[in-house]
């Protein structure tokens, strides 16, 4: 079955579903866009990726041609007219066409796209055996430069650290701010535990402040776990307890070694695996 895709209003066919190359979007990545859930055909915090998605387009100057509302509704027809049950959405909004200058003035109306597709996890294994990653030498954009909780459709940065992982054999790549400190990975955030503290490095870290983290944290203070936001460096991974990183795709995934240094006892941890069975219950249950 072919998949429809939403395109200013109208859902078309995928093989149908295109931009014009001069797009700003394409030309240099200006715009901004977010990746949901769905578990049981219901998108989880649909209203929370949308507030940020538009957060991100008004911090780039980026006025989308939708109300949130219409927005969240637009996202639900897609997933309902696609039959997805469990996948993943990605919500863009584009500068829209303009000319090969810089000058966003020159573009015509912002392009909105959605599209909803079957989701791509991490192998079954690594959710059993715990991930292994590196650190990248590629550093998270300095913030002085480019926002880091700007969702932009620039993602050169991520890119190229994730590259760096690949090519040292792992799927995940950690990546520090301009001060040497753990800022996030390619497209996931990191938790470590310490002495049964839940740690997790702020926003002013340079992160972007994920949607699934912001669940993590909520569902381990409803348990009584502490959680703390604080600045963090390779040593802190490097001696935790244990250590797991969140995302939309990525949902709660264990870390067990970083840079060859085994974490913890180099398994999945106790309490990795009940904040993890807590998420799959939020998610499932339907809240």
């Amino acid at each position: 079955m072919s998949r429809l895709v939403y395109i200013n209003g109208a859902l078309v066919p995928a093989e149908q579903a295109t931009v014009s190359v001069f797009d700003h979007g394409l030309l240099y990545g200006d715009g901004v866009f977010e990746g949901l859930r769905s578990y049981g055909g219901k998108i989880f915090r649909l209203e929370e990726h949308v507030r940020r998605l538009y957060e991100s387009a008004r911090a780039i100057c980026l006025t989308i041609p939708l109300t949130q509302a219409e927005m969240c509704a637009a996202t639900q027809q897609a997933v309902a007219a696609n039959k997805i049950q469990d996948g993943y959405i990605r919500s863009i909004v584009t500068r829209g066409v303009g000319t090969l200058g810089l000058d966003p003035n020159h573009c015509a109306s912002p392009q909105v796209i959605i599209i909803a597709d079957a989701i791509t996890l991490y192998p079954a294994e690594l959710y059993e055996q715990g991930l292994e990653i590196i650190t990248s030498s590629v550093i998270r954009n300095h913030p002085a430069a480019l926002s880091p909780r700007i969702k932009s459709l620039n993602y050169l940065n991520n890119i190229l650290a994730k590259i760096e992982g690949l090519q040292a054999g792992c799927v995940e790549a950690l990546m520090l701010n301009h001060k040497g400190e753990v800022a996030e990975c390619t497209g996931d955030n990191i938790f470590v535990i310490r002495d049964g503290v839940l740690l997790t490095p702020p926003l002013d870290a340079g992160i972007l402040g994920g949607i699934t983290r912001d669940a993590v944290i909520e569902i381990a203070q409803a348990a009584g776990i502490e959680v703390r936001e604080v600045a963090l460096t390779k040593h802190d991974i490097y001696v935790a307890d244990e250590g797991f990183l969140t995302g939309t795709a990525a949902e709660v995934i264990p870390l067990v070694k970083l840079d060859g240094r085994t974490i913890g006892t180099g398994k999945p941890g106790p309490l990795t695996l009940d904040l993890q069975q807590r998420f799959h219950a939020l998610t499932r249950g339907g809240s």
